[in-house]
């Protein structure tokens, strides 16, 4: 097994939220247990953490996850029965689900994630199509893998209340699109259960709603272990207005970065931190890392250049930005063969089913991972993020792996409440 070494020593605060993660595992295995009574879980999730050494957070939660192909194959079983678990709670008579992936059919690594998750709804016993929304898509279409074996996808149609492809009419309708460019009407007003809820897409949900949900669980986990919410939150805000082509909104976003910065610097004073505080700048919907900076002055957002300013302003599907979080940076101080990696954790209901590293050899341990030239280590945790070694130290790799799962599924129920708290009214109340 590879474990990324951690380039510094494990003590101060991680170590010991590390030791009290440990000692409290039963009580915190309760205390989720009595959250989920009371919230349902997303259909699935990943979540992007950073441990610094004295901070451990989650800077990313997608509920819409392309990477099931990086996790080790032996947690294959997890995932299997998370899904058995999860329809259960859904629709427990179901036999077949329609699976609706994203419309970029021309990226191989993509469609490989779509063929394992696949697999795995097969194997917790379902039927399992793949259903295009793209407009390429007009006809059944099989895809070669460069990996091995292919993948037959086939053009959604709508027939009354229900989607279906060429008479397979589903039970469920499972999105692993994140809907960036908006909810597509073929999709709007279906009668059969679609996982996750179209108002979790991109083209609606904020980034800021979620750390405000997560801001709440976070403070009720901190009061049960009696610790510094911080080492497990990062400080955040947004600013909206923005048009970075036009230079609209640099004053605020100076202003919202400076405030951060300084509330970071008391924190490192109190923990005796000499590291440089930094924020992270980020479009306040979409993924793929697009749209994205990191700075350590409020001056470094005045005047962008051009190739800046081009950088921040488009996303996804060509979506324009004019809303930013504000996110404090974690420092990543963990790497693999020399270079800087964070751990992504994988759910499927209430559980973790896995995990692996998103490593870039071109980037900073200041800077965002998710862009072009990461790759991942699947093999890295040998341990699904669930089995701690009450006998181990409390910084040995299950252990570490324990806490990534603990503060993996804070993220995932704050998520929960950020669906409940954003439903539309007609749903709501239906």
């Amino acid at each position: 097994m590879t474990v990324p070494y951690l380039t510094t020593a494990q003590k101060g605060p991680i170590l010991e939220l590390e030791s009290r993660i440990l000692k409290a595992m039963p009580k915190i295995e309760h205390w989720f247990r009595t959250q989920w009574l009371e919230h349902t879980p997303p259909f699935y999730g990943s979540v992007d953490l950073r441990n610094s050494g004295f901070k451990l957070a989650p800077v990313d939660m997608n509920l819409f996850p392309g990477g099931f192909n990086n996790l080790n194959p032996a947690f294959h079983p997890l995932c299997v029965q998370a899904v058995q678990s999860a329809l259960e709670k859904i629709c427990p008579d179901a036999r077949s689900l329609l699976l609706i992936p994203e419309n970029h059919t021309r990226n191989t690594f993509y469609l490989q994630n779509v063929a394992t998750l696949q697999a795995v709804l097969k194997l917790a016993g379902l039927n399992v199509r793949l259903g295009s929304i793209s407009p390429e898509i007009t006809e059944p279409t099989t895809i070669e893998l460069p990996a091995g074996g292919s993948l037959l996808l086939e053009p959604v149609k709508r027939e009354g209340n229900r989607v279906k492809v060429d008479g397979f009419n589903p039970c469920i309708v499972l999105l692993n699109n994140d809907l960036s460019a908006g909810i597509p009407p073929i999709l709007q007003g279906i009668e059969q259960n679609l996982l996750p809820p179209p108002h979790a897409g991109w083209s609606t949900r904020k980034k800021t709603n979620h750390f405000e949900a997560y801001d709440q669980v976070a403070g009720d986990f901190a009061s049960l272990l009696d610790i510094d919410p911080w080492l497990i939150n990062p400080y955040f805000d947004r600013c909206d207005g923005i048009d970075f082509q036009e230079r609209k909104g640099e004053e605020c976003l100076a202003a919202k970065v400076e405030l951060l910065l300084d509330r970071i610097t008391e924190k490192y004073r109190q923990y005796g931190i000499t590291e440089k505080p930094y924020v992270i700048i980020k479009a306040n919907a979409g993924t793929y890392g697009m749209g994205v900076m990191s700075v350590k002055s409020p001056d470094e957002v005045i005047g962008l250049n051009r190739k800046q300013r081009n950088k921040m302003s488009v996303i996804k599907e060509g979506q324009e930005v004019h809303e930013v979080i504000v996110q404090e940076g974690v420092y990543t101080f963990e790497s693999l063969n020399d270079a800087v990696a964070e751990p992504v954790v994988y759910m499927v209901d209430r559980f973790v089913v896995g995990g692996f590293y998103r490593v870039h050899t071109g980037r900073g341990v200041d800077e965002n991972l998710n862009a072009p030239g990461m790759h991942f280590e699947p093999l890295s945790f040998a341990s699904p993020c669930s089995m701690p070694d009450c006998n181990g130290d409390p910084d040995c790799p299950p252990n570490r792996f324990y806490a990534y799962g603990v503060v993996a599924r804070l993220a995932l129920l704050a998520a929960s409440i950020e669906i409940e708290q954003t439903m539309p009214v007609e749903l709501a109340t239906a």
